[in-house]
């Protein structure tokens, strides 16, 4: 796990050196063990490591091959690439890294290469014969890459703090990225709130040359695999198989590996699983609250005990919280409205002398652990009527009380003419209501074009050929999961130069279970199909025990706690360009005095 950044083009090689150096600096979380620059000809490359697989001075990098014409910088980890070695006869391996394995592989292959990988990535390498840049982004994006392209110049970097040091004036918002942020409290690829910082899609590589850059994707979370006809027997047989595939891969380090526990089902599947396969007994981190209302830790030392587990139970308080809340805020990348939870429990791993830890995230996603399934598919129940009652559906609606956001997402549920998962999923998924933020930021024409309805639509032929719970997890692929839940994981285990991995994020598993039928996924119980794979190796202890969910009182801390914080920064907002000061203020006034339908969130 790394950090890495470049800049191509430009007539002062000098300053591009500079500016490489700052970048660099501005990553050190992300890479504490090793720095490397190359610098030659229009190129410059930089790199910070966090030593995970051979650990020898060997495998630093810029890494270069043997006879000098690639230039390459890696982040992530490839987990099988031992057995890609194995199609690369003749390739003379200097190092026992995948680093060196990833450049063979491209050398032999182009982009296609990227079709071999099993893992976590973002790359680039450059073609010093070519005078080319190939870079390039792992299929669901748990490694972040963004980029700028100014005067013939191309600019990449793990974060986009590096890249504002490559600015000669100060960063501007992106006002559609603004409205994306307000609507889903992330922003849809490829914008950031950084007007001209570019992200790169999970799934896509680009190629830069000659000051063009063009992009291409190599992998759809909307074509998955066939469903091959057999028996719910057969596919909880698969699953298992697979699962059990995905975490043993991932265990792969020369460093040792622990595990986040919360103590439901998908943590506990994960080091479940660990511990079947693992060749030591794994080291796994829970969180747990002063509060009983909100502590779960009990579960998760029920886990670890079954497991025979080095287990460490971090008990915080509000107080605690809050304390961690200022180095949480500045560790964050890019605004989020999670994460905290993540920086905290990723802080303890990592003072605890462990590097690498697997994470449980990415369940609900695939098993339809999440009620948005259920929802969706009862509105899907119902698109026969939908082209019946459009006009009976919108009067009703405009009869409904708009006070808050339910009232106005059901509303805007209503007044669709059809169940499509392209309409459905963005208003199902969206935190504030377009009518809302027009009045945020002051213009009318605000939040009219949806950036993750434009994705969706992209997709939303192939997406409407699969089940109807398989559409949900692909649109969840394409909306929250790249965009909040693996953006967090990312930048708040970084934060602490922790190594995260998912196995739930497999793409050979989730390929698979995206072509059952919905009946293997529905049962009595959450994530059944999940559950029933794994039989007896997830007791029922956490199979039927209440869902609780990792909740802070962030509603109760920003009218108390936080309330001067609060206040502070929601008034500096209101003097910027781009809101609404006044009403941005009476939005604060009306949270903090508890009006009815106004959330944290």
């Amino acid at each position: 796990m790394c950090g890495i950044c470049g800049i191509i083009g430009g007539d002062d090689d000098q300053a591009r050196l500079g500016l490489v150096k700052k970048m660099n600096m501005r990553m050190v979380h992300r890479g504490p063990d090793a720095e490397g620059i190359h610098h030659g000809g229009i190129a410059t490359l930089g790199h910070r490591r966090l030593s995970i697989i051979d650990l020898s001075e060997a495998a630093n990098q810029p890494f270069t091959d043997p006879h000098g014409r690639y230039v390459m910088v890696f982040n992530g980890e490839i987990y099988n690439f031992m057995a890609i070695r194995d199609l690369l006869p003749g390739f003379d391996f200097r190092t026992k890294s995948d680093t060196e394995t990833v450049l063979a592989a491209y050398i032999r292959w182009g982009a296609d290469c990227l079709k071999h990988f099993e893992g976590m990535f973002a790359l680039a390498i450059w073609d010093n014969l070519k005078q080319e840049l190939f870079v390039a982004r792992d299929r669901f994006g748990v490694k972040p890459l963004y980029y700028r392209q100014d005067a013939g110049t191309y600019s990449f970097a793990s974060e986009i703090r590096p890249l504002l040091a490559t600015l000669n004036e100060p960063p501007r918002i992106e006002p559609k990225a603004l409205e994306d942020y307000l609507r889903f409290q992330s922003v849809i690829t490829p914008l950031t709130l950084v007007r001209g910082t570019m992200q790169l899609p999970a799934g896509f590589y680009g190629t830069w040359k000659r000051g063009e850059f063009e992009m291409s994707t190599y992998w759809d979370p909307a074509s998955p695999q066939q469903y091959d006809g057999g028996t719910v027997k057969n596919a909880r047989k698969k699953v298992r198989e697979l699962l059990f595939r995905a975490v043993e891969k991932r265990l792969v380090s020369d460093v040792p590996v622990g595990a986040f526990l919360s103590g439901g089902i998908d943590s506990s599947a994960i080091v479940s699983i660990m511990a079947e396969v693992g060749k030591r007994k794994p080291s796994t981190f829970t969180i747990g609250f002063r509060e009983p209302a909100y502590d779960e830790s009990k579960y998760a030392e029920f886990v670890a005990k079954r497991c025979g587990a080095d287990h460490a139970r971090v008990v915080l308080g509000a107080d605690d919280f809050l304390d961690a809340l200022p180095d949480a805020l500045a560790s964050m990348d890019s605004p989020s409205g999670d994460g905290l939870n993540t920086y905290v429990v990723s802080k303890a791993i990592r003072q605890s002398g462990i590097t690498v830890a697997l994470s449980g995230v990415g369940g609900d996603e695939l098993f339809a652990g999440y009620p948005i399934f259920r929802q969706f598919s009862r509105i899907r129940s119902l698109s026969w009527a939908m082209g019946m009652t459009g006009p009976l559906r919108r009067a009703v609606a405009g009869l409904l009380p708009v006070e808050d956001q339910r009232m106005l997402r059901l509303q805007e549920l209503m007044s669709l003419p059809d169940a499509d998962i392209t309409r459905v999923y963005p208003i199902q998924r969206q935190i504030l209501h377009a009518s809302l933020i027009r009045k945020l930021v002051g213009r009318p024409d605000a939040g009219k074009n949806g950036s993750l309805e434009d994705l969706l639509q992209a997709h939303g032929e192939r997406m409407r050929a699969l089940p109807v719970y398989s559409q949900v997890s692909v649109a969840e692929y394409l909306g929250y999961t790249q965009h909040v839940l693996l953006k967090d994981m990312d930048q708040m285990s970084m934060a602490s130069s922790l190594e995260a991995r998912e196995p739930f994020f497999d793409h050979l598993l989730v390929e698979y279970v995206l072509s059952l039928p919905d009946g293997f996924k529905k049962g009595h119980q959450p994530k059944t199909l999940l559950v029933d794979s794994l039989g007896s190796l997830l007791p029922r202890e956490i199979v039927n025990r209440p869902k609780m969910g990792f909740v802070l009182p962030y509603d109760h801390w920003l009218r108390h706690e936080l309330k001067d914080l609060c206040e502070q920064r929601l008034s500096a907002l209101a003097g910027r360009s781009g809101f609404d000061g006044a009403f941005l203020s009476t939005f604060l006034d009306d949270f903090m005095q508890g009006r009815k339908g106004m959330r944290w969130a």
